[in-house]
């Protein structure tokens, strides 16, 4: 409470400012004082509590104008670019075949990451390595799956990087 006393008028002033409003600002004000509170021993231990009450209060006012920025609605018949999703949904037969020529790590880290969803800090403790470096093991994956996929399948890219076509390979070759 010491450090909440210390800084709440400061606080308050500094969001009236940003916001226009006295009441927008004291509402504000209310949110962080709960985001203070609910840190509980945490927020007491912080080397330099005013900052962080001062960055919180940034990233919430951040928060907030980017909600309440104006949005328009899109007319019903904007049309769309249909192309990409042909050429990558057709592309989805050649994958499975060009991840399974993939060596086991790389389609390990592929199938668990990219393809299930599963978090790469889950997966790295599940293969009790670091973050870091399954990090850098699903990167290389992926150039590796694209390098083979832009052969194996002469998949094309468009000027930015997008795939627009492709040719699947037979059956017979490699």
């Amino acid at each position: 409470m010491k450090a909440w006393n210390a800084h709440e008028n400061e606080l308050r002033a500094w969001l009236r400012r940003r916001l226009g409003s006295q009441t927008d600002a004291e509402d504000m004000l209310q949110d962080l004082f709960l985001k203070a509170m609910r840190q509980d021993q945490r927020f007491c231990q912080l080397d330099n509590a005013r900052a962080w009450l001062f960055q919180v209060a940034r990233n919430a006012l951040a928060d907030r104008l980017r909600l309440s920025r104006e949005q328009v609605a899109l007319p019903e018949d904007l049309a769309s670019d249909s192309e990409e999703p042909v050429a990558i949904a057709s592309m989805a037969a050649c994958l499975p075949r060009a991840l399974s020529e993939l060596n086991e790590e790389d389609r390990d880290a592929l199938s668990h990451c990219d393809l299930e969803g599963m978090k790469q800090k889950d997966y790295a403790n599940q293969k009790n390595i670091s973050l870091p470096a399954v990090k850098s093991r699903v990167q290389r994956a992926r150039r590796r799956l694209r390098a083979h996929l832009t052969e194996a399948c002469q998949v094309r890219f468009d000027e930015a990087g997008k795939v627009c076509c492709f040719e699947p390979r037979s059956k017979k070759s490699n």
